[in-house]
């Protein structure tokens, strides 16, 4: 489904991204794996085929972004996909600290990362894109971009810009050719979130679950994220796919 294309991933190491990585590898692209834990992405990259690199970058700096898209055009020619997928709860996660007690320069860095970060990406990557006339990028929002009451205040805020510069970057950039979407992923059990989700008294990953039966995995938002980058959504843009198990229309929050 992917053959022949060139993908970066960020954020490419561990949970959502390494699905991702495995995924679109194993459909035929090749994939540079983008991320700060360089053991870990290392490790990945080598446990694949030759077709899998890995590259350190925080998304957070724009240096860091500009060659990660540049090496990779050096390297393969082109970008074809680029998936924003980088990104952080906020150490607010734990204690679930009221907007009355926040943190400025905590809510600071979860913006850097998550909107700075993904805006970078769509900046570089539709570069890039526009040169060879078109690709398509992909960046990781949430259910918490969709609704209130679904995780830390600046997550959330972090989240719905994600959203927003999803449909508006898609408006600028379809006329060369640049699909833009999202996904917004319910509550995905990666360590991040089973341990977050502990820190507030949960169970671990079973909590996460909302359709009876199967509990959300990261191999399922990379099968949303396979879908966004192929040739099959080829007239999809400016989209959020949201990926809950119908959360957000039953209105379950879970709460602030």
């Amino acid at each position: 489904r992917l053959e022949g294309k060139i993908a970066i991933v960020t954020g490419g190491a561990r949970g959502i991204g390494e699905a991702t990585v495995r995924l679109f590898a194993r459909h035929g692209a090749k994939v540079v794996i983008a991320d700060v834990e360089d053991k870990l992405g290392s490790a990945l990259a080598e446990s694949l085929s030759a077709s899998v690199s890995y590259v350190h970058c925080d998304v957070s700096s724009e240096a860091d972004v500009e060659d990660l898209v540049t090496s990779t055009v050096s390297r393969y020619g082109r970008v074809d996909v680029m998936f924003n997928n980088a990104g952080v709860l906020g150490s607010q996660t734990k204690s679930r600290k009221s907007i009355l007690e926040l943190d400025a320069d905590e809510f600071e860095r979860v913006m850097r990362v998550n909107v700075r970060g993904a805006a970078l990406g769509i900046k570089h990557a539709a570069r890039a894109m526009v040169a060879r006339g078109g690709g398509c990028v992909v960046s990781t929002a949430s259910v918490a971009g969709v609704m209130g009451g679904m995780g830390p205040h600046a997550y959330t805020a972090s989240k719905h810009a994600v959203v927003g510069l999803t449909k508006n970057a898609a408006c600028e950039l379809g006329r060369y050719g640049i699909r833009v979407n999202c996904i917004s992923p319910f509550g995905v059990a990666t360590s991040m979130l089973v341990d977050a989700w502990r820190g507030r008294g949960g169970g671990g990953d079973e909590g996460l679950a909302n359709l009876k039966g199967p509990t959300l995995r990261a191999r399922d938002v990379a099968e949303a994220a396979l879908y966004l980058a192929s040739d099959e959504s080829r007239y999809v843009s400016g989209h959020n796919l949201v990926v809950d198990g119908g959360v957000t229309v039953t209105r379950n929050c879970v709460g602030l």
